[in-house]
This record gives C-alpha cells, structure tokens and sequence, in this order.
C-alpha cells in the first residue's frame, strides 16, 4: 500500500498493505518461494553485498517480505523482525539488547516461559541481574532503576492476572534514562494497543495466536519503533540463524487479512460473557480490562481502542477437585494452552502463577477463557453446566 492510502482505515490497510507485487502477474497474495540457494551472475557480485539484494535463503523470500510490510504497516513500526516462535519473540531481543553485568526489571506478571528464561538463562548462565517489579507500579519504578540497567520488559495486559501497566509512564522514564523497553503485545495483537506510539521500544508478538486464527503455525515477530533499534534485533536474528519459512510466513499472512473482523467478534463475544459471569454467584471476580470494576480499567481506556478475546475469571473458594470437575466437563472449550484462534479454550492458572514482586492473592481458583468464532449462547450455556458441577457434583 503506497503512502497516499495510509489515511485508509485499519480494515482496509489490512486487507491491502503488502499484498502481491505486480511484478507476480497481478496475484492477490504473495507467492510462496522455497529457496535456500541464491544465485549470482558473476563471482563478483557474491561479495558485493548491493543494498536490498538478496543473497541467500534466510534473508527470506517474498512471504517473509510481505509479512513483516504487513505487521510494520499494523504497529507503525520502523522495522520488524520475525522470530520462530512467540517465546523467541521475547527472549531474542532479551538477549540482544543484554550486556554483561546488566540489570533487567521484568513485570512480575510476564508470561511463564520468558520468566524461565530470564531466570535459567540470562540470570543462572549468563549473570545478568533480574528483577520483577510489581505490574502496576508505574512511574515508581524509577526507584528501582540503577546505572547498569539495561532492559525494561513489559506484559500488559498479563496473559493470567491481567494487570495492565502504565506504559506512558514507564517509557516516559525509559526514554530519559535511555534504556530499551520492551513489550509482550499478544493480548492486544498489535491492533487494540499501539505500544509504540506510545513510546515504547519494541512491540513482541507471538503471531501465533491471532495474527494466525487458526492453531496451525508457530511464529513471532519483533516490531521495532526506529530504524536504528530494528537493525540491533535484525542483526542479532541474523547473527544467531533467527529465521520463519516461507510457507509459514504465508499462512500467517493469510490469518491476518481476517484478523481485525475475528478479533471483533471475539473481542464482544468475551465481554459479554465476561458480564454474565460477573452476575454469577459462583465466580468471585471477573478479571477482564474492559469491565469498569477491573483494577486498571481507566489505563485500559486510556491507551487501548479495544479487548481481545482473553480474560480471567476467580471462583469462590473450591478444592481442586471441584475445579477439576468443572473443566472436564465442558464440552464447546477445548482444555489446552494457547489462545487467539477460532476456537474456545479453558485453562486452570493456578499451577502456573509465580509472583516474587509482589504475592497473587485471590479469593480463589483462577480460570482463563480464550473466547473462539462460537456462537456465544452456545459458550455460556456450555459454561453454566460446567459452573453447576460446583454445587452438584
């Protein structure tokens, strides 16, 4: 899409933007080039490294060009880097932008995974120093900056608590102290958060999830606020044999041309039963952004134009068995991990939250729903037999 139709609207761009060049007879999507080897006239030109050439297969091909057009085009990023997961998404530029005897501040609700990574790795291998830091303490956070800190890593909203942290004010203290911050954006899959427009760094996605739509792909993408920040994370990428194949990069393409009307519909499929299930008795809370009664619901107004289709909701106090019995027994939401594709999942966080910032306190088990393309009477229904099993095993 040329710069004259960037006035477009978000559906338009993302139906345009990136699709075949002309040059490919005319096709609406890009095709899809299996290539390693590139070859070259004269022996010459081998080391001549011409801008914008390509020389060899993972520099990628015309999908991966197209995908990360499409993504840039979606963040309003200067540059984009794809990853071969949403985790690689998170600890690529982690390692990148590391140095020895750096200090990171990490957001105590980030995604289990890159956690492990920081702790594993960049603290237990490399020696860097790693702190969590309450997720809703804002421009506090400056108390806990020191010289050598060299990464800010965000997760708003947090893929099982849902807090949402205050990314004006963090990248406003960031930015005057020149540390890089970084932000895992699957909740809002670059299209209810714009992070960089906000100041923030880096924009992480595990495409994964809804730019894909349909559990079939594994892929990630870095989303860089400036030139200059897209080449040390495209470097490293390259440096470290970082790459996607084509035929992934094309079905994930493809997922995104249907993005923003799924996200609709899952985004006001999840608040509605978000809001049915406020008004249960059997649910203690509903952890959802969008809700006027969630914790962080005028920072989520404030920066985001919308909800995904993820949220949390806290029982009352039940054993394990209970909640067990619960979830067997739902029939329309499948019991596994991920979410963002066109159908509904359910998950028990418990097992899996580690806070060392600040303790999770709740008034009982946390459950997560990922809302699919369901009919959502059909999901609530679903939901109300599995919520009986509570009192009527």
């Amino acid at each position: 899409m040329s710069d004259e139709n960037n006035k477009h609207g978000p559906h338009t761009r993302l139906v345009h933007t990136a699709s075949a060049d002309p040059a490919y007879n005319k096709l609406v999507n890009p095709p899809i080039e299996r290539a390693s080897t590139m070859l070259f006239d004269k022996a010459e030109d081998l080391y001549a490294f011409t801008p914008g050439a390509r020389y060899y297969g993972r520099q990628g091909t015309a999908s991966q060009y197209a995908l990360r057009k499409a993504i840039a085009d979606m963040e309003g990023a200067a540059a984009v880097t794809l990853a071969p997961s949403g985790l690689a998404a998170c600890t690529l530029p982690l390692l990148a932008l590391s140095r020895p005897g750096g200090h990171m501040l990490i957001s105590d609700s980030v995604y289990g995974p890159t956690r492990a990574f920081c702790d594993g790795v960049l603290r237990d291998q490399h020696g860097l120093g790693i702190e969590y830091f309450d997720p809703r303490i804002g421009a506090d956070l400056a108390a806990h900056i020191r010289p050598e800190t060299c990464v800010i890593f965000l997760e708003s909203p947090g893929s099982l608590t849902f807090e949402i942290n205050d990314l004006k004010e963090i990248s406003k203290l960031a930015q005057a102290r020149q540390i890089p911050t970084l932000i895992d954006n699957t909740w809002s899959a670059g299209w209810f958060l714009k992070p960089l427009a906000l100041g923030i760094d880096y924009s992480l996605q595990a495409a994964t999830k809804y730019h894909t739509g349909h559990s079939d792909v594994i892929m990630g993408s870095i989303a860089a606020r400036t030139k200059e920040g897209g080449r040390v994370i495209a470097d490293y990428a390259r440096l470290t044999g970082n790459m996607v194949s084509p035929d992934d990069a094309w079905l994930v393409l493809r997922g995104m041309r249907t993005m923003g009307v799924r996200l609709e519909r899952q985004a006001q499929s999840a608040l509605d039963i978000a809001r049915w299930l406020s008004a249960r008795e059997d649910v203690a809370q509903v952890l959802h952004p969008a809700l006027p009664e969630h914790p962080d619901h005028a920072i989520w107004k404030r920066d985001f134009n919308g909800a995904s289709g993820l949220f949390g909701f806290i029982l009352n106090d039940v054993p394990e068995e209970s909640v067990l019995r619960f979830l067997d027994s739902l029939k329309l939401f499948g019991l596994g991990f991920s979410w963002g594709g066109y159908e509904s999942l359910a998950i028990h966080c418990d097992p899996q939250i580690k806070r060392t910032a600040r303790p999770w306190q709740a008034a009982g088990p946390l459950i997560r729903l990922s809302i699919g393309l369901e009919d959502k009477d059909d999901l609530i229904a679903d939901l109300t037999a599995g919520l009986n099993t509570l009192t009527t095993p």
